[in-house]
């Protein structure tokens, strides 16, 4: 005769671990199955435009203070420029895309950056800290940029460090 555990019968099923009486942790549930990775090109094309937006304003407005050759419009538009640019990546890499998961070239691209266990936005820590993980991209000549061409993830070294992953965003 079996041993009946406190549990009930519930203790005597098997859970990832393989193991009776372990319970497994919820899986969100995906709407068609699991998410699909990012193309390469989708990666890239967001980054770009979430660089192109604040480069080309800034340079714009710089090369506007250098034309107007005034030492002191300079002295104000360059460090107000650097301040500019740092909060609008602090929002748009930090808060929109650690909030929504995605960034406004995520958004255009229609990808979105998630946990790698949870399948949900990572959250604005996670996502600053990815985004000075990717430092780690550049250093050996710029071959984590490049990782996701042959990865079956399709992840760079910054996303295997913070355990995200860049997926297709729903339809």
């Amino acid at each position: 005769m079996r041993a009946r555990s406190p549990a009930g019968d519930r203790a005597n099923t098997f859970g990832r671990s393989g193991r009776p009486g372990w319970a497994t942790r919820p899986q969100p549930p995906a709407q068609y199955g699991f998410p699909i990775v990012a193309t390469y090109g989708q990666r890239v094309g967001g980054f770009l435009i979430d660089i192109g937006i604040p480069g080309g304003l800034l340079a714009v407005v710089l090369i506007a203070a250098l034309a107007s050759r005034d030492d002191a419009v300079i002295r104000v538009v360059f460090p107000g420029a650097a301040v500019v640019g740092l909060a609008y990546l602090v929002w748009n890499s930090g808060y929109r895309q650690g909030r929504s998961g995605q960034s406004l070239g995520k958004t255009v691209l229609g990808t979105r950056l998630v946990g790698e266990a949870s399948g949900e936005p990572v959250g604005f820590g996670r996502a600053i800290g990815r985004q000075i993980a990717h430092l780690l991209d550049g250093m050996p000549l710029g071959i984590g940029y490049l990782w996701p061409l042959w990865d079956e993830r399709r992840q760079t070294f910054a996303d295997k460090v913070c355990s995200t992953l860049v997926v297709q965003a729903d339809l």
